[in-house]
């Protein structure tokens, strides 16, 4: 049995690096007094927000960060998981350079949004794709043409999941365990003010990793008349920490959404090209008809992409359902996408990315046997965390559950000070890059080794 903490040590430990940050961090102080008269917050995303102060970033080579008072930092935050290319790749600069010389933007496509749509196509083994900007896009024109294909309006989403901020998922995301409602009626809730009850009430939860809840759920809203469109989902959930699949689980979706006609959406934007060349629809051998990319594929570029079968797009190719965007396939996105695919993400990018997660796992795992801590290490190629929790984590209830949040924060401020740059928020987890080392990656364990020393001494 894992030890109890001492929960008095953690408030303790908790206050001592926090004031230990603030005093590191005096130029990103200054930073925010600047910022706040002008952008709110002082930051350009909510997502970005930190109590006294966001911790504002100069620049990133390779694996490395420096934030505005110097402090040199190994990156595992790698922008929400977009960076999984490191910082300033050689060839991604290359293309970039090369082609700002050429004109940066024409809104009519290029030869290497060919080539890149191409790749696409056979590392996700589907024949159809078409560009956006963002994650939030893609998910939001995933949605718009499953909903023209199949002429219905519901929706099916992962309680818990986060796929974008557009009204049309901004539901039933992050809320307290009490109000989520009964496993097989998980109840709609909106994510923030400003969402339409009519948007929220057609988006319907259910739970992760459990198919018989989902096909109970939706066998319900046929019997309404309200048979979904699409079932939007992640195959492994990477907004709590990193919950992967269990066995047997996305095969059981794949075949109840087939036998009901209803479009499958992968959510790639976060697994997309993090946890192998074709992402979670190769590493776990399900294909949907459709997946959405983003982060990750621009290679610090804002694009994204979607992805389906001749049948989804055929209501984009007879101009049933408008698939648009000014930006879409912008040139210099689309070079640094092409550079990433053909010369960065490559077999050999992802042995390293498998060989270091499985490194820096084993090791975090290691640490919590030593001292007894309660929790486990996880992971899948570039993406991985250490879960605070006395249990297997598999769905959001678990997670709200048995989540230590307080640990979360504490584990943040040792990484932030011992040279660990780290996503902020209790349920986010590590992104490794190409560039990163082993030694990179025995710095984040010396930061937590020394934590756990702290809490149980």
């Amino acid at each position: 049995m894992p030890r109890t903490l001492d929960r008095d040590r953690i408030a303790e430990l908790t206050a001592r690096e926090s004031a230990q940050l603030d005093a590191r961090t005096g130029g990103s102080a200054a930073m925010y007094e600047r910022a706040r008269h002008t952008l709110s917050g002082g930051v350009a995303s909510s997502y970005q927000l930190r109590d006294p102060w966001p911790i504002y970033l100069d620049r990133g080579v390779g694996s490395r960060v420096w934030d505005v008072d110097g402090n040199e930092m190994v990156d595992f935050h790698n922008g929400f998981g977009s960076m999984v290319q490191g910082h300033a790749h050689p060839a991604i600069t290359a293309a970039v350079t090369e082609r700002i010389t050429q004109g940066t933007h024409f809104a009519a496509p290029t030869e290497d949004g060919v080539v890149v749509g191409e790749e696409l196509a056979r590392r996700w083994d589907l024949p159809r794709w078409r560009y956006v900007n963002s994650g939030s896009e893609a998910t939001m024109d995933a949605i718009r043409i499953a909903r023209g294909l199949t002429g219905r309006d519901t929706i099916v989403k992962i309680f818990g999941s986060y796929h974008g901020h557009h009204d049309y998922v901004m539901v039933s995301i992050g809320v307290p365990y009490d109000a989520i409602g009964d496993r097989d009626n998980l109840r709609s809730l909106p994510y923030g003010k400003g969402l339409p009850a009519s948007s929220v009430e057609m988006t319907v939860p259910v739970p992760f990793n459990d198919a018989g809840a989902m096909e109970r759920r939706i066998d319900a809203l046929t019997a309404q008349g309200r048979t979904p469109a699409a079932v939007i989902m992640e195959a492994a959930m990477m907004n709590l920490g990193v919950v992967l699949p269990e066995p047997g689980y996305l095969e059981a979706v794949r075949q109840m959404t087939a036998e009901r006609g209803i479009v499958l959406i992968f959510d790639e934007v976060k697994t997309g090209l993090c946890i192998a060349a074709g992402g979670a629809t190769e590493r776990f051998g399900v294909t949907p008809d459709m997946v959405t990319l983003a982060k990750s594929l621009g290679g610090g570029l804002p694009t994204g992409a979607i992805g389906g079968t001749e049948e989804v797009f055929s209501v984009v190719e007879n101009g049933g359902v408008y698939q648009v965007g000014t930006y879409n396939g912008n040139p210099l996105a689309m070079a640094a996408t092409r550079a990433s695919l053909e010369q960065v993400l490559t077999p050999a990018a992802y042995a390293h990315l498998d060989a270091l997660n499985d490194h820096l796992v084993a090791a975090c795992q290691a640490v919590i046997d030593e001292h007894d801590l309660p929790g486990y290490a996880i992971g899948v190629a570039s993406k991985g965390c250490v879960t605070f929790a006395p249990e297997k984590i598999v769905d959001y209830a678990t997670y709200k559950k048995h989540q230590d949040g307080e640990l979360a924060d504490l584990a943040w401020l040792y990484n932030m000070n011992r040279g660990v740059f780290m996503t902020p928020g209790r349920e986010e987890e590590w992104t490794l890059s190409v560039q990163h080392t082993f030694a990179d990656a025995d710095v984040f364990v010396s930061a937590f080794a020394e934590m756990a020393a702290d809490l149980t001494r």
